[in-house]
């Protein structure tokens, strides 16, 4: 409470005192916030609208729209992390993988095809994005991140926003980003919090202006997301201005009381949770049906009940839904041509290249390929925890379809790719695992989606002969492991304390390395994975991630060399069990990872040169120039991702050894040149000191560019000269790139 106090106390003098603010701001498109084409005559005829329905409504019809039963008119919601989750619909990459393009115009544009997909069938709320950083590989809901550095997640959340939203949200779908805020982190340290935990959120409000946002189910400081006042009103509201709806995660009102017993009761959390500024309890509201009660009893006011009606009201109003009843388009293509194509698009940008020895491209001499392993044609290992297919096989126990939308394995991808002359030799060998769940024993209570309970694991009965495997193996010129995980091994829900290979995987591949013939292995799943005790022995290897319905013709073009990868990683692969959590801004002294946060390979090579760096930089300083020229060097055409980090010396706080501060993705075609350029604000640099004052602080900076976050190409120490400057809130959080 002390914390909480003084900062709110420090933000509030630093409004009144901030000094420099203009000539510290720069509009560009990236830092500006959207507007979604809501003019003030806009806002202002909505406002009048929601008064009027305000005034007529009954009791009871506010409380449907408060638990989202509402037909005045209804505000349909649906996830689309990976596409709109509906059957037929185009499945694209899970989400840890489209980051992993480092591209967020490519996530605009495949948003932007879903938004249109969902407004056209009556959706008009997306329980998506989710901006968590994700530090621990452990977590389940890893896959569902955009990794673990908030820069980064921040770029491709507002990506995702701009492009769910449209420039128009009477015409776009609003987004509801989540889970508010350090959810999947134990959130220990305070600076760390406001600095970077909290950074993809405050982008996602104030320069995405999402129109909804979701907390956790996990608490804070001891109290519950659900009924923080601290996050849901002094840092939401009153610091960062947000005026759109907060939506509860599934039954996580409800679990106030029955989870953290920070209620006495249900109607107990339904007080705390509506005072707090939760606005729409979901699934079916389990505590805001009790609203006339406590109305009655007078635990809360009907002005408090009609503050959250007037939100969702006025989003109805921003989406249009106001203004006459949606158009329906019922005959829209679910998976049509251009979309299917974005599909593979996205899945070719989000594959990773670890490690290749020379085996990758495959050769055009080959005669017999094995293809081995529990994800080599199994459409699993396709599927994302928040797509149609593995919320069906979870939660209801229904087998998946493959045909609707048609999800293409690695085995028939490569079927394709290869052609008839190359023989494949196709033997799963292992399954993913070897214990599973027994659902004859009782479920713990969770403090989650509470259908986990209930969930019974639906297995095929896979065949699968260790033996031949290895026989096809020795038999062939070279061996394609497909492993990793499923639904039952990573997701909501399913976190692992250990993250090697499951089951027999971990033993299969070290035989497949004692056959003498080359191994590239492929990674299907969630989660970077420890391979220490095979990595060595492997030729080659990818992390392919969940790679949606396109995936194995994905991973098939760049076995083949018909694709040159381009991806790099969004999260540090650890060595050992033991080094998690780890993420590149760590001191890593004896915890040197497997591969670094940025690695990923390609099949042409890229140099750097001709450095320069900006002088006479100061605190009050609009941008910090920085640039080189890169310069393909190797015989085919490719994409290059030069990362620039930021590290701080010998400030009056302890700093992160480096934080990732810009980046682009440069298409060279083979001995080409471009010039790339990053002007980077101070403000990027400010950060909160023992007085839990947000400032710019001058010093010693040094800036980094590389190829990854240990692969440096160039680094150079700036003097950031003048005054301390304090900001109460940043106005720039993006550095800004030019390529020439």
């Amino acid at each position: 409470m002390q914390f909480k106090k003084l900062f709110l106390l420090l933000v509030l003098c630093q409004l009144l005192s901030c000094s420099n603010k203009s000539d510290l701001t720069k509009k560009s498109t990236l830092n500006q916030k959207a507007t979604l084409g809501l003019t003030s005559e806009r806002e202002h005829e909505i406002r009048e609208k929601v008064e009027d329905m305000l005034d007529t409504m009954s009791l009871s019809t506010k409380v449907k729209t408060l638990v989202g039963e509402s037909s005045t008119p209804l505000l349909k919601h649906g996830e689309a992390i990976s596409g709109y989750n509906i059957k037929g619909a185009t499945t694209l990459p899970q989400q840890i993988g489209i980051s992993c393009s480092w591209n967020p115009e490519l996530l605009k544009t495949n948003t932007g095809y879903t938004s249109r997909m969902m407004r056209s069938l009556g959706t008009t709320l997306a329980l998506s994005p989710m901006l968590d950083v994700s530090r621990n590989a452990k977590w389940g809901r890893m896959e569902e991140s955009f990794g673990e550095s908030e820069y980064l997640t921040a770029r491709m959340g507002l990506a995702f926003i701009k492009g769910m939203q449209t420039d128009d949200l009477s015409k776009g779908v609003a987004t509801t980003t989540k889970h508010f805020a350090g959810y999947g982190g134990k959130n220990q340290n305070d600076y760390e919090f406001l600095e970077e935990i909290l950074m993809p959120h405050e982008v996602a409000v104030r320069l995405g202006n999402t129109q909804s946002l979701m907390p956790g189910y996990h608490a804070y400081k001891n109290i519950p997301a659900h009924a923080s006042s601290f996050l849901l009103k002094d840092i939401l509201r009153e610091n960062w201005g947000y005026d759109g709806i907060v939506v509860s995660d599934y039954f996580a009102v409800k679990q106030i009381f029955t989870s953290y017993n920070y209620a006495k009761n249900k109607l107990d959390a339904l007080v705390i949770a509506l005072k707090n500024g939760v606005d729409l309890e979901l699934p079916f509201g389990d505590c805001y049906q009790l609203i006339p009660e406590a109305l009655e009893k007078n635990l809360i006011t009907m002005e408090e009940v009609n503050t959250s009606v007037r939100r969702i009201l006025t989003l109805k109003g921003r989406l249009g839904l106001l203004d006459g009843p949606l158009v329906i388009n019922d005959t829209i293509a679910l998976d049509s041509k251009s979309f299917r194509n974005r599909a593979y698009i996205a899945a070719t940008q989000s594959i990773v290249l670890l490690k290749n020895n020379g085996i990758l491209p495959l050769k055009n001499d080959l005669k017999k390929v094995a293809l081995v392993g529990p994800n080599a044609a199994s459409v699993e290992s396709l599927l994302g925890d928040y797509t149609y297919q593995s919320l069906k096989l979870y939660w209801d126990k229904q087998p998946i379809d493959r045909h609707n939308p048609e999800l293409i394995t690695l085995y028939d991808g490569l079927q394709k790719a290869i052609g008839q002359e190359v023989e494949i030799l196709y033997e799963r060998g292992c399954d993913w695992m070897v214990k599973r769940k027994d659902p004859s024993k009782k479920a713990k209570s969770v403090i989650g989606d509470e259908r986990e309970k209930n969930v019974v694991e639906l297995h095929q009965d896979h065949v699968t002969d260790y033996k031949k495997a290895i026989r096809y193996a020795e038999e062939s010129d070279i061996i394609i492991a497909a492993m990793g995980e499923n639904r039952y091994l990573c997701g909501e829900s399913r976190s692992r304390n250990d993250i090697r290979l499951a089951g027999e995987q971990e033993q299969f591949v070290k035989d497949l390395i004692k056959t003498g013939k080359p191994v590239v292995l492929i990674i299907f799943g969630g989660r970077p994975h420890v391979l220490t005790a095979v990595e060595k022995g492997c030729s080659a290897i990818i992390q392919a991630w969940y790679p949606g319905e396109e995936g194995g013709n994905a991973v098939a073009d760049i076995l083949t060399g018909k694709v040159n990868p381009s991806a790099k990683m969004t999260v540090t692969v650890p060595r050992t069990n033991e080094q998690c959590p780890i993420w590149y801004g760590q001191r890593y002294k004896n915890k040197k990872p497997l591969y670094p946060f940025g690695h990923g390979l390609s099949y042409t090579t890229f140099s750097y040169d001709e450095f320069e760096i900006s002088d006479q930089n100061k605190t009050s300083s609009k941008w910090i120039t920085v640039s080189c020229n890169i310069t393909n060097t190797g015989q085919r055409d490719g994409v290059e991702i030069p990362q620039l980090y930021i590290s701080p010396k010998g400030l009056s706080m302890p700093r992160p050894t480096l934080s990732l501060q810009g980046f682009t993705r440069v298409a060279l075609k083979k001995g080409e040149s471009k010039r790339v350029t990053f002007q980077v604000s101070p403000e990027q640099f400010a950060f909160y000191n023992q007085e839990m004052s947000q400032v710019i602080e001058p010093g010693t900076y040094e800036f980094l560019i590389g190829a990854s976050s240990t692969d440096i190409k160039f680094s150079s120490l700036i003097e950031l000269k003048g005054e301390e400057i304090k900001l109460p809130l940043k106005n720039i959080f993006f550095s800004e790139t030019l390529i020439n």
